[in-house]
């Protein structure tokens, strides 16, 4: 089994794996399956995390997106079953055991797997496509709460693994995506965009615009910033995400009142030009200058993806890398994703924004990375400085804070 993977570890892993404690890492899963399930020719299934590039929260009010699927991923080992159970044995976690007959959503299972595995199976059974039952157990690289979306990732494996058993693939990356989301939103509890599902579902680099949430434009971009001289750095500051989810919760209501002003549902459908006209108006109405400064990030953040894709596309590195500086900055000054309102005491991630501006020099950049308000910071530096970097993040966030990270090629899927 191991030999049929060697082909398959390059798209998963790029190029600084060690082929060995791959292996290792794989036959391990497979022995577990055997002692979990008895069963000792499962399939193989694997979703990786993903990286925000740009478009810091502005899918969930239709805007525009660019992220990456990476090199830290989701395995699962997983056999059919005869009934209607799907069970999940997640290492390090409580055993997930769920009746998919029932596809009701449960009060008592928001913030958990099971709700998603029952989200799933809903959204499945929606579309008139018959489920069945598998048993599972996994792995994951990707750090929970790290902003490289371990739920998301887990959300579309167990979607690709419906997908795969019962419908030969039937659904593509971004249908299994929104699936994913639709349970997150629904079932988990959690008022997620699309993002973060999106990049973990589909392959490398892509743009994605959500004007059409029911038919996002996805747009591959093919760049290594390893052939430009520079290591995808996150830093995980090691802040705790516990009681923020309503500090995510508050952004897109807060930018959707703006959108309100003028009958709208999403701030997509408002101008910009007409924003800055109103903006005293709105403001009065309102009451609430942050919704009118998280609108404006909204507005130019969504020119500045059109921008950052062109410099793509292009090979403009330079061109690139000063937009995500720019990128960062609106978050911070405008978004106020940074740090927390509700515990301002607890800034790691703005401590870390400025440690990596005292290395970095004006060289490369650096950003909040994902949701914010604790969790990850994004680099890019320049391969000489990578050593010093690490170093300098570990001297205030502790061993193994930072992770170099590629670009990974293939979409969530199964592999054996």
């Amino acid at each position: 089994m191991l030999t049929q993977l060697h082909g398959i570890y390059p798209d998963l892993y790029g190029n600084g794996y060690s082929e060995k404690e791959m292996d290792e890492r794989f036959s391990h899963l497979v022995e577990k399956h055997s002692e979990l399930f008895g069963k000792k020719t499962p399939a193989i299934f694997s979703a990786a995390g993903r990286t925000e590039i740009g478009g810091n929260h502005t899918d969930h009010n239709l805007g525009k997106v660019i992220g990456g699927s990476v090199n830290l991923d989701t395995i699962g080992a997983v056999s059919k079953r005869d009934d209607m159970r799907v069970i999940i044995a997640s290492e390090g976690f409580p055993v997930v055991d769920v009746d998919i007959s029932d596809t009701e959503v449960k009060s008592g299972e928001k913030n958990g797997t099971d709700s998603l595995v029952r989200g799933i199976a809903a959204a499945f059974r929606a579309k008139g496509i018959e489920i069945g039952g598998w048993e599972s157990n996994t792995t994951t690289k990707v750090l929970g709460g790290s902003g490289l979306s371990s739920s998301a990732a887990i959300e579309v494996l167990i979607a690709e693994i419906f997908n795969n058993l019962y419908n030969d693939d039937k659904f593509t990356p971004i249908e299994l995506a929104k699936i994913g989301k639709y349970a997150e939103n629904v079932y988990f509890g959690k008022p997620s965009g699309l993002l973060d599902q999106a990049c973990c579902a589909n392959g490398g680099i892509i743009g994605i615009d959500f004007k059409d949430n029911d038919n996002p434009v996805v747009t591959p971009i093919s760049i290594s910033f390893e052939d430009y001289g520079y290591q995808m750095i996150i830093t995980d500051t090691r802040g705790s995400h516990a009681d923020l989810t309503g500090e995510y919760a508050s952004i897109p209501p807060e930018m959707r009142a703006v959108a309100a002003y003028y009958g709208k549902e999403n701030l997509r459908e408002v101008e910009f030009s007409d924003f800055l006209r109103d903006m005293k108006d709105i403001r009065e109405k309102l009451g609430n200058d942050r919704a009118l400064l998280r609108a404006y990030h909204f507005f130019t953040e969504n020119k500045r993806v059109d921008f950052m894709l062109q410099t793509l596309q292009e090979g403009d590195i330079d061109g690139f890398l000063q937009f995500v500086e720019e990128s960062g900055n609106s978050s911070f000054r405008f978004l106020q994703n940074v740090y927390p309102s509700s515990s301002p005491e607890n800034q790691g991630l703005a401590l870390a924004i400025a440690l990596s501006e005292e290395i970095l020099q004006g060289e490369g950049a650096v950003r909040v990375h994902g949701g914010g308000f604790a969790g990850t910071i994004q680099a890019y530096v320049p391969e000489r400085m990578t050593e010093r970097y690490i170093k300098g993040m570990e001297s205030l966030f502790g061993e193994g804070c930072s992770l170099r990270i590629a670009i990974r090629q293939r979409p969530v899927s199964r592999l054996i």
